[in-house]
């Protein structure tokens, strides 16, 4: 039992070593604008993008694998790590707007990064509105597959290459060091002790909610084949 729930206690104990180590490790103060205290946000707000973007490749990973050998199995596990990423990049923007609100004075400022990741979202949230309207479950299921691809290469332009291609609040943009994530002078060694774990324990716990999804849809799969 503990050999096939090892990952699932690390989350937990990950989570629990980000959660308290986070609030009580030394943050510095760089020069320029000092990030004080609300640079602990890093160990929320940038581990669910990381989440995010590992549920959304697994998910296209079996919409193709769908696509090349249609399966119900696949179908399921794709959709239900894309309704999880979705759910994580829900969770990103909001703690980038209690972020944003403390740093740059308000939650909302229409920075590139903020647009193009609520689009990047917004296009997930679409897959979802047309699966939805599908009544054949193949059709759906087939259609539902190649739009997953088309919302998974559409994060590239919209989260990672558009906001280095402009001025932006967030690191990584014209002018500003670091990459669109984040900006090495912002943390340090105390920091990444902390910030790679969290990494870690979010998407693990990520992954821990998606089978708990599969597992339920199989299990409602099995009923509706018996009845």
């Amino acid at each position: 039992m503990i050999r096939k729930s090892w990952w699932k206690i690390l989350a937990f104990v990950l989570l629990i070593y980000t959660c308290s180590v986070g609030f009580l490790v030394k943050v510095p103060s760089p020069p320029g604008v000092p990030l004080h205290q609300t640079i602990r946000n890093l160990f929320f707000h940038v581990p669910m993008w990381i989440a995010m973007m590992v549920c959304f490749t697994v998910s296209v990973v079996y919409a193709i694998k769908y696509l090349n050998k249609p399966d119900v199995t696949a179908d399921i596990y794709s959709i239900e790590f894309a309704r999880t990423g979705a759910f994580f990049g829900v969770l990103g923007l909001l703690t980038g707007m209690i972020w944003a609100s403390s740093q740059w004075g308000k939650a909302w400022s229409s920075d590139p990064k903020q647009n193009g990741a609520a689009i990047g979202v917004l296009i997930y949230f679409a897959y979802f509105v047309v699966r939805g309207s599908l009544h054949d479950e193949e059709k759906r299921a087939r259609i539902g597959a190649v739009y997953n691809i088309f919302a998974f290469f559409m994060l590239f332009p919209t989260i990672w290459i558009l906001p280095r291609l402009t001025e932006s609040l967030h690191p990584g943009g014209q002018g500003s060091e670091g990459n669109p994530g984040l900006n090495p002078k912002d943390s340090s060694p105390a920091m990444r002790s902390v910030m790679y774990p969290a990494f870690i324990g979010w998407t693990l716990l990520g992954v821990w909610i998606t089978t708990l999804r599969i597992r339920v849809q199989l299990i409602q799969q099995k009923r509706l084949a018996h009845e």
